[in-house]
C-alpha cells in the first residue's frame, strides 16, 4: 500500500506540533514495479527473550493444501489423529487420537478443547507464537483452518504424516550422520 523507505529517501520534517514527527517523501519510480516484502518485527515472550520463530504457512492458508484441506473439512479426526502422533513423539497411534477426538466431536461437540491442547504442544516444541490469537480460540473459531495451519507446519519441518512417527524416525536417520554436540564447559 505505501512505498518502501530507504536510507537513500529524502525526508523532510512535518508541519505538526510534535518535533520529532518526520513525513518520509519517496520518488516515484517508474517502470518494473518492486515487490513489497512485508515486515514482520520480532516479538517478545513472556519471559522477556525475543522470539524471531513463526508460523511457516498463515491461517488461512488453506488452499496451499487442497488435499488436507479437503481431508479436515469432512473428516477433521483424520487430520487431528496424523498431527496428534507426530507431536506425542508416537507415545499414542493416530487411530487413538483421531478415535478420542471424534468422540469428543460426536458427543459434545467441543473437540476444539482437545485439539487446543496439541496446538499449544506444537508450539512449544517449535518455539512459534501464539498467533493469531490465544491457541482455544483459534480452534473455537477456525478448527479446521488451525489444523490445516498444523499439519501444514509439521510438513513443511520435513515430517510425512501419513507414515507416522517410527517411519520418519526411521527415514530421517537413514543417511544422517550427527556431530557431536560439545558443550560451553568442554571448550577451551
Amino acid at each position: 500500500m505505501y512505498p518502501i523507505v530507504n536510507e537513500h529517501d529524502e525526508v523532510y520534517p512535518a508541519h505538526h506540533s510534535h518535533p520529532n514527527y518526520v513525513i518520509p517523501v519517496v520518488p516515484p519510480s517508474y517502470g518494473t514495479p518492486q515487490p513489497i516484502q512485508p515486515y514482520a518485527p520480532p516479538y517478545i515472550t513472556t519471559s522477556g527473550s525475543v522470539n524471531t520463530h513463526r508460523w511457516s504457512t498463515g491461517l488461512c492458508r488453506c488452499l496451499d493444501d487442497p488435499g488436507s484441506c479437503f481431508v479436515t473439512c469432512f473428516c477433521p479426526c483424520v487430520t487431528f489423529g496424523l498431527i496428534a502422533e507426530i507431536i506425542d513423539k508416537g507415545n499414542t497411534t493416530c487411530t487413538c487420537h483421531g478415535a478420542i477426538y471424534g468422540t469428543l466431536l460426536s458427543l459434545t461437540g467441543l473437540a476444539c478443547l482437545y485439539s487446543c491442547y496439541y496446538r499449544s504442544k506444537l508450539r512449544a516444541q517449535y518455539n512459534l507464537p501464539e498467533a493469531p490469537c490465544m491457541d482455544c480460540l483459534v480452534h473455537f473459531c477456525c478448527e479446521t483452518c488451525a489444523l490445516c495451519q498444523e499439519y501444514r507446519e509439521l510438513k513443511n519441518r520435513g515430517f510425512d504424516l501419513s507414515i507416522g512417527w517410527d517411519a520418519n524416525v526411521e527415514r530421517q536417520g537413514q543417511g544422517v550422520t550427527v556431530a557431536p554436540v560439545i558443550s560451553q564447559s568442554m571448550r577451551r
